[in-house]
């Protein structure tokens, strides 16, 4: 290899030279590099093709006789015609499909479609919403806010005011931009950049259209729900609920001034909720005081030799089975009588605690420990739950009522409950120590049993008039979910006074005036001084308390009520940002229940103090 001369009077030529011998010299190194690196890459493919031939000789060979496998003398692989078809089919029948990732919708809505699931955002998305707004106009948009979030369908805003100085303040829906202008297409246009998805409308269009609010209801489509904010003049109030029980749509009213605000709910008829979302654990039946053939043959099959089973056998018998077992020797001995009672239910864990192995490493068996846990729980004879009896004892006022979809199953139900003196079998099974294969045998016989349960409960529904029409999904649902069927305005709606509120009410609080903070004071005074607010923001203290008086005369010289109507009268009907955005977002909450007719709504009031910063619900 030429060297470069370390000589300072080295030529431009001899370094030029210099370089281009070392550049082909490292061309050389790399060369032989990737020339090692090609041969290792022949050599693993001819490795990986031998490997596949294998495979594919032991496939074809083992499967079909008529497959033929010829290896040509270059080392590849051929095959007849009809080996290359069969080939080609059997690695398609192996791929699995491509997987698909989650919709835009899906990934926007991920959370909340974890909460009410697609059918509920379905519902949502197909509601359309009222908010007829007044005041200082911050709760109402506040509440339409949290709705529009999630994504309902519609929404229309009715409000004659327009934007003043004093809503830049309390209202994040307007700006300077719209002084003088609709403060309802203000407060829609920015509440639509919250979600594309969304549709919303203003009335009145203009500010020169005088606001016939009765106008508009009558040539409106039909609304989901009807939210209105107070003060609101009565002749407004009086006609958005009739408007809302002639055509059996829910209302929303929400008042919030200064520190204090209520909301309340009013829903037509009889609104019952059957996916009332109930905890997993709460809604487990085991059905260990009344099971079927099925489920007692298969618990004496495992236990037929129970003490002569090794250690690990013994050790993962499911509690089903355990339960079973020693439930089924307890009755042999006492009469053929189950331990209901607690005495018998705290002897009969001590018999299964005492049936434990304990020369286990662990020094017991977690199976049996899961069964001892079980039994205050699951040892429980059937029984109707007074949420169901309601249902099936209600009498229904309106004879179109009894055709819906929800009634008719109520009435199989009731069919089925009559014929077995049982609910059917809701089909779940928790979490428990035992072998796979034995858990999955078990969890069919309870799964057999809920399907075989719906099914009769389904024939019934068919022979019932109109129930041909009912989707077998809603029978499903509610036979699962019938032990937590909640029937909000079930009973007759009787009326309730406000003076024997107020009594009751004035009793608890004496009572927790010596409890200490464990029993809170009452909320009752703040309900009924923004009561005697509802048509106006100009009341007086001395008004607010002669209007309780009128309604509530025990209270008339009670200190609290005097304290509160003197608040409200400070507050002048103004609001607080951050009281109606908590209270909006309580109130939409509800709505969200009432729309998808999943979880329990309130029934029926929520007064919140913004100073203690607590909440009550009466039925109002």
């Amino acid at each position: 290899m030429i060297q470069a001369p370390h000589s300072s009077s080295a030529t431009g030529r001899d370094v030029e030279l210099t370089s281009a011998m070392m550049d082909s010299n490292d061309l050389a190194v790399r060369a032989g590099s990737l020339t090692r690196l090609f041969n290792t890459i022949i050599s693993v493919r001819a490795s990986l093709q031998s490997f596949i031939n294998g495979i594919y000789t032991g496939i074809f060979q083992s499967g079909d006789s008529q497959h033929s496998f010829v290896r040509n003398p270059i080392g590849r692989s051929t095959y007849t015609s009809s080996l290359r078809s069969s080939t080609m089919a059997d690695v398609m029948i192996q791929t699995p499909p491509a997987l698909q990732g989650p919709s835009e919708k899906e990934r926007k809505y991920d959370r909340q479609l974890r909460l009410w699931a697609a059918s509920g955002q379905a519902a949502l998305e197909s509601a359309n919403i009222l908010l007829v707004n007044s005041g200082a106009g911050t709760v109402g948009v506040e509440t339409l806010k949290n709705l529009v979030l999630p994504g309902i369908g519609r929404f229309t805003i009715a409000d004659p005011s327009v934007v003043g100085h004093e809503d830049l303040g309390v209202n994040f829906f307007v700006d300077d931009s719209w002084l003088g202008k609709s403060r309802a297409e203000a407060s829609t246009n920015l509440l639509l950049e919250l979600n594309p998805e969304v549709q919303g409308e203003w009335y009145p269009k203009s500010q020169d259209e005088s606001f016939n609010l009765e106008g508009f209801l009558s040539n409106s489509p039909a609304f989901t729900i009807i939210l209105y904010a107070l003060p609101l003049p009565q002749d407004q109030v009086q006609l958005i609920q009739n408007y809302a029980q002639q055509h059996k749509i829910p209302t929303i009213s929400v008042h919030s001034v200064g520190y204090y605000s209520y909301f309340k709910s009013t829903l037509p008829g009889t609104f019952p909720i059957v996916d009332t979302h109930p905890d997993e654990v709460a809604t487990t039946d085991l059905r260990l005081l009344a099971p079927w053939p099925e489920l007692t043959e298969f618990s004496r099959n495992m236990t037929k030799d129970i003490d002569t089973l090794d250690n690990h056998e013994h050790g993962h018998l499911p509690l089903v089975v355990v339960l079973l077992h020693y439930l089924e020797q307890w009755q042999q001995t006492h009469d053929g009588v189950y331990p209901t009672s607690y005495a018998d239910k705290t002897a009969f864990r001590k018999t299964v605690s005492e049936a434990m192995r304990t020369d286990s490493p662990e020094g017991g068996e977690e199976n049996f420990e899961e069964a001892i846990a079980a039994v205050m729980k699951h040892v429980v004879a059937p029984s109707l739950p007074s949420s169901l009896q309601q249902v099936f004892d209600y009498i229904h006022q309106d004879p179109e009522e009894i055709k819906s979809g929800f009634w008719i199953i109520a009435e199989a139900v009731k069919r089925f409950h009559f014929e077995h003196g049982r609910l059917p079998v809701p089909g779940g099974l928790p979490d428990m120590k035992a072998q796979s294969s034995v858990y999955i045998k078990l969890q069919n016989i309870y799964k057999d049993r809920a399907r075989q349960d719906v099914n009769q409960v389904l024939e019934t529904v068919r022979s019932i008039p109109s129930g041909e029409d009912v989707d077998p999904e809603q029978v499903e649902l509610f036979c699962k979910n019938a032990r937590f069927i909640k029937l909000i305005n079930g009973l007759e709606d009787k009326t309730i006074k406000l003076d024997q509120v107020v009594e009751q009410q004035l009793a608890n609080d004496e009572i927790a005036a010596v409890a200490g903070p464990e029993m809170p004071l009452s909320l009752v005074p703040l309900y009924l001084a923004l009561l005697a607010t509802s048509n106006t923001t100009t009341a007086s203290a001395d008004e607010i308390m002669a209007f309780i008086s009128n309604n509530a005369p025990q209270a008339a010289e009670n200190e609290r009520y005097k304290k509160t109507a003197q608040e409200v009268e400070r507050a002048a009907g103004g609001e607080l940002h951050n009281i109606s955005a908590v209270t909006g977002g309580m109130a939409a909450q509800e709505m969200i229940k009432i729309i998808t007719k999943q979880y329990v709504p309130i029934d029926n009031t929520c007064i919140f103090d913004g100073i203690d910063s607590r909440c009550q619900v009466l039925r109002l």
